[in-house]
């Protein structure tokens, strides 16, 4: 039988729900050390009565998830799933830390940034590869160079990784934060601004991005993957303690989506088009030229070494306040056993 599945709701009313009842999600059920350490385990014995999971449009194996129902298949009766959709990473960020979500997705830059300010999160799967942030400007900008950036104004969403992207862009460029306006909008109020000439050029993030280039001519002036940190897929520490059958269940059914996803290109554009509101050629792009699903989805060296390039810059621009306090997210974000453990054929759906 399917689970009980909620309908998809915003932070807002989930946060506030959370806050008046007065409990976290699985308050009241069986405890971790009543279930196994693993996978999906027989009805009635999963460690908690309901999973808080995010989905957005940057992370596309989780709109697969949601789509085709896996979780609910899988869980039966026994736990509801709660799905919340997360606008951006900064957003993700303060689900997680809220108790909203028991699993949210960010880029890497962004759980780096939560981890060294005290959010109590963990990584336990990379659910991609994207190039998904570029400078922007509108279609009639005579600004062809980063350099001529100075004296500008910006839109940007601090606390994800476009914002660590322009961050990194103006250094490589020698132009001094200070010497710019940054107006911290959301990522698709950042999109209109640039497209009604509020801002001279905006940080962007696809599909967002790929969707003004369609419709409006806005032109990337800048693309640089390297500066483009990892899709994080991150759970609460508390959530692991207490529940580390349902995180292996959600690494699981990532796993499955990701060679559901390389199988079924055309499905998985259209499932994006459709959440994201886009036309499927935008899609299309998002998917099939900026986004590199097959890597490796271990947390491990690879992101560290991206992070240790991030960090420093975190500490300048006064989004961390020490260099120790990146040393020491970095020693405890990264957490492969999930992946390592992972069996997407415990995961029920074709």
């Amino acid at each position: 039988m399917r689970a009980r599945t909620a309908l998809s709701v915003t932070a807002t009313t989930l946060a506030a729900a959370l806050m008046l009842s007065g409990c976290v999600a699985g308050e009241g059920s069986a405890s971790a050390d009543d279930a196994p350490a693993g996978g999906a385990t027989t009805a009635g014995e999963w460690s908690a009565d309901v999973l808080n999971v995010d989905f957005a449009t940057y992370n596309p194996l989780s709109l697969v998830i949601k789509e085709q129902g896996w979780l609910e298949e899988t869980l039966g009766d026994d736990v509801t799933v709660n799905w919340i959709q997360s606008a951006g990473s900064n957003k993700a960020n303060e689900l997680l830390r809220a108790g909203a979500v028991d699993v949210g997705s960010t880029a890497g830059s962004a759980a780096l940034l939560a981890k060294a300010n005290g959010s109590p999160i963990t990584t336990i799967d990379i659910y991609s590869q994207p190039e998904w942030s570029a400078i922007v400007v509108p279609a009639d900008s005579d600004i062809t160079d980063v350099s001529q950036l100075a004296g500008k104004s910006i839109a940007a969403t601090k606390g994800t990784d476009p914002y660590f992207f322009l961050l990194q862009t103006l250094e490589e460029a020698g132009v001094p934060l200070d010497q710019v306006e940054v107006q911290n909008l959301q990522h698709a109020d950042g999109r209109t601004a640039l497209e009604s000439g509020s801002v001279d050029a905006w940080s962007g993030l696809d599909p967002m991005m790929a969707a003004t280039e369609a419709a409006a001519g806005s032109k990337l002036i800048y693309r640089n993957i390297d500066f483009n940190t990892y899709g994080f897929l991150n759970a609460t520490d508390s959530f692991l303690e207490k529940s580390p059958d349902l995180a292996q269940l959600v690494v699981d059914a990532y796993e499955k989506a990701r060679a559901w996803a390389q199988e079924n290109p055309d499905e998985t554009v259209a499932i994006l088009a459709e959440v994201a509101g886009i036309e499927p050629a935008i899609a299309e792009k998002v998917l099939l030229e900026r986004t590199n699903l097959a890597v490796d989805p271990a947390p491990g060296e690879k992101q560290r070494k991206v992070l240790e390039i991030v960090g420093p810059i975190f500490v300048e621009s006064g989004d961390v306040a020490s260099q120790a306090a990146i040393d020491t997210a970095l020693e405890t974000l990264l957490d492969p056993s999930f992946v390592n453990a992972a069996d997407p054929s415990a995961v029920t759906g074709d």
